[in-house]
């Protein structure tokens, strides 16, 4: 059975201190936040923490693209 890797593992890997994309930038500031859920993917558990806690987050657009390609990387 295949168990899908958490949207955190997989954000670490966008990760640039160097880099001013927005990707990069959400990654490193999520490395941050230690209350961010690191074991999850499912989608609205994360959504909801970021809407709650995520203020290095300047938009939630950014949070939808990196949604987007963790689910092509899942695929």
């Amino acid at each position: 059975m295949f168990v899908r890797q958490s949207f955190y593992r997989y954000l670490m890997t966008l990760r640039n201190p160097n880099s001013q994309d927005e990707l990069a930038q959400f990654a490193n500031n999520a490395f941050y936040d230690q209350a961010f859920p690191k074991q999850a993917s499912d989608y609205d558990e994360v959504s909801q923490y970021l809407e709650l806690n995520g203020s290095y987050l300047p938009s939630m657009t950014i949070f939808d693209q990196a949604w987007e390609a963790y689910l092509e990387k899942m695929a």
